[in-house]
């Protein structure tokens, strides 16, 4: 059986992180409501994977930087995904502590 991509692992874990259904994030992703629920579905599968515009919207709706959903480094993507919930004046001194470590 083949591995599902990073990409779908990681919508699948934020999703239920967030409590939401296939079918509610695909609503308010954007997706027509006739059809959310089964995209979702083949993106959370890896049968397809959306484009960048979609998956932005996903992350959005997801609370979690784009960046994570595609992340492939676990420990990577804990770190991008705590970051993106940091305000931009902790990021700044995040980012100076980094620098000057």
């Amino acid at each position: 059986m083949e591995e599902r991509s990073v990409f779908a692992r990681r919508l699948q874990a934020a999703r239920e992180a967030r409590c939401v259904s296939q079918k509610q994030l695909g609503i308010l992703a954007g997706i027509d409501q006739f059809v959310a629920s089964a995209r979702i579905n083949q993106y959370e599968r890896g049968k397809h994977v959306p484009d960048l515009q979609t998956a932005q919207r996903l992350a959005a709706e997801l609370n979690v930087p784009v960046s994570y959903l595609y992340e492939p480094d676990d420990d990577l993507a804990k770190l991008i995904r705590l970051l993106g919930e940091c305000s931009r004046d902790q990021l700044h001194q995040l980012i100076i502590q980094l620098e000057t470590a």
